[in-house]
């Protein structure tokens, strides 16, 4: 099979709408009990930001929708230089037998002078997760 891809690519990135579906033409359709489309290879091209990071002299925070999640299928760690926050829900579907499963795993560094002892998280009314931790206090007397 020859395709052709033009000799520069657009400023977005490949225009993945054009190039997958002829390169996959055999497995449109229903597979089974599932619907299947070269759609669902397709990069998410939904500009808004699932997570804001910021990092000031007051601190650093990151700022995750959990819209679809409640509290208790959040879970946020501190590995080593990174925060993993992890979400996973699942609920039994409503018209038959079977669960809908819906989850995720994101990881952010930790900037250098970052307290990570005083991190906190809470989830807010509207749906985010909001995790902070201060900057590290330096002594800044002069030396006598």
């Amino acid at each position: 099979m020859d395709f052709i891809l033009p000799p520069t690519l657009p400023a977005d990135g490949i225009p993945w709408e054009k190039v997958l579906p002829p390169l996959i033409p055999r497995l449109n359709g229903t597979y089974g009990q599932y619907n299947w489309s070269p759609k669902l290879l397709m990069p998410d091209t939904d500009n808004g930001s699932p997570a804001e990071v910021n990092c000031d002299d007051s601190g650093f925070t990151v700022q995750v929708d959990v819209k679809h999640f409640n509290p208790e299928d959040l879970m946020v760690k501190v590995i080593g230089d990174f925060i993993e926050v992890q979400g996973k829900h699942e609920e039994k579907k409503k018209d038959g037998p079977g669960f809908t499963t819906r989850q995720f795993n994101r990881r952010y560094r930790i900037p250098k002078g970052v307290d990570t002892m005083a991190l906190e998280s809470a989830v807010s009314p509207d749906g985010i997760l909001v995790i902070s931790a201060p900057m590290l206090e330096t002594d800044s007397r002069p030396l006598t």
